[in-house]
């Protein structure tokens, strides 16, 4: 009887043990490949018409060994995945929309140096082949290829992206990627390939005379890199890209860059004057018809940065210690604390030359502080808005995006005075915890 008891006792041992790193693999993305490990023939035995009873039912000494050898199979297996996983490798997503200040925070990782690979909005070729195709962006179609084309990225992967790219590149080789001059990373020696005159390339490398861009050199370069980090302005909501947090080839963390809601229109309203004409046309002689298109909109991209930032607040396990919440408005008053702040959150050093750069770049003239630039006076930056947005105007985003001021910290106005005041913040000083 205590033979039977203990062997009894082992078999439940074994299914908990086989149950919980079931559980463990479960939950290891289907997208990574795995070696597989050829599966031994069990040996039989006359011990396998030995019955024990387990849970009212019978169970042969046979299953047992099976039971144990699959469990010591998938241990291993398990043990191969965790090999994968990257040591001390870290993979940055900043998140923001249009008009938060993402191109001048972006610079912060940008300016980093030979141990970072910085990608600049990536993924405006997948938002611009799918409005193209489509007319307009499906946002679950949308969603999944940002998410697809992001995880591939960070594992140095252009391939995805490349069938995004148009005119698409040959043999690797693209003049049209978006913005190239802006990510330092492909501008390179390692990825600068011969100057071919008479081509042109409309986002050419400034810093030195590259011809077009070999996106397998990228790849190369990448590959080299100890940590990588990418910039977009397009994904909608954080919890699309739940599978990269939970890919263990990844060691991904979100930063979710967040402004004014009221500042956001006022830039863009300078910004992207074709597309928002009606808002200044309000803003000069008529009332603000609340359920027009255009109001529509801005309730949606308010709602979805606000849903966004509350699943990351509140750290569901697969985003724990993995998101970080800034405000603009802090980095443009304390740019040196806040980046500092990034870094340690990313866990990476916050090398010399990115502490220079910000020194330098965040008390620029009026003159180098375009409506595109990465040089700003930025203190000032923070009070602009309120001295070229109309009240009426600031009302009714107040009205359409509370939640979303009120759970980022901004204060309301109620009287033009109280908006051209600046004696009286807008901002309340709120600390947001990414522990």
């Amino acid at each position: 009887m205590r033979i039977k008891y203990t062997i009894s006792i082992v078999f439940f041992v074994a299914l908990v043990i086989i149950e919980k790193e079931n559980n463990i693999i479960s939950r290891v993305s289907d997208k990574l490949t795995l070696k597989q490990i050829p599966q031994t023939p069990l040996q039989s035995s006359g011990s396998s018409h030995i019955l024990l009873k387990h849970n009212g039912s019978l169970t042969t000494l046979s299953k047992l060994d099976s039971a144990f050898t699959l469990m010591k199979r998938r241990l291993v297996n398990y043990t191969e995945r965790l090999e994968l996983m990257p040591r001390g490798r870290r993979h940055i997503l900043l998140l923001a929309t249009t008009r938060t200040g993402s191109s001048f925070v972006g610079e912060f990782f940008n300016q980093q140096g030979d141990n970072m690979f910085y990608l600049f909005e990536p993924l405006w070729h997948v938002e611009r082949m799918l409005t193209l195709e489509t007319g307009g962006t499906n946002a679950t179609a949308a969603a999944r290829a940002y998410r697809d084309v992001l995880q591939q990225l960070f594992l140095c992967d252009f391939t995805l992206l490349e069938s995004f790219i148009d005119p698409p590149p040959v043999d690797h080789i693209t003049t049209g990627l978006f913005r190239r001059e802006s990510s330092s990373s492909l501008c390179e020696e390692s990825v600068c390939s011969p100057f071919i005159k008479g081509v042109f390339e409309r986002y050419h490398c400034r810093t030195r005379r590259c011809g077009p861009l070999n996106l397998t050199m990228a790849s190369e370069s990448c590959l080299q890199k100890e940590h990588r980090v990418i910039k977009s302005v397009r994904v909608r909501q954080l919890e699309t890209l739940r599978p990269l947090a939970e890919d263990p080839r990844l060691d991904v963390k979100f930063i979710q860059l967040v402004r004014d809601p009221r500042a956001v229109l006022a830039s863009r309203m300078v910004a992207f004057a074709a597309k928002y004409k009606n808002w200044k046309q309000w803003a000069m002689d008529g009332d603000v018809p609340i359920d027009d298109d255009e109001v529509r909109k801005l309730k949606g991209n308010c709602d979805n940065i606000r849903m966004s930032a509350e699943v990351g607040l509140r750290q569901p396990p697969w985003l724990r210690r993995r998101y970080m919440l800034v405000r603009y408005e802090d980095i443009a008053r304390f740019p040196m604390r806040k980046a500092t702040e990034m870094y340690r959150f990313a866990g990476i050093p916050l090398a010399p030359q990115v502490k220079s750069w910000i020194l330098k770049n965040t008390q620029a003239s009026k003159e180098a502080s375009g409506v595109y630039s990465t040089q700003k006076n930025s203190s000032e930056q923070v009070e602009k808005w309120r001295f070229s947005l109309p009240f009426k105007i600031a009302q009714v985003v107040q009205k359409v995006c509370g939640p979303t001021l009120k759970l980022f910290g901004y204060k309301f106005v109620n009287s033009e005075e109280m908006l051209t005041d600046r004696s009286i913040s807008l901002i309340d000083e709120k600390v947001f915890s990414f522990v």
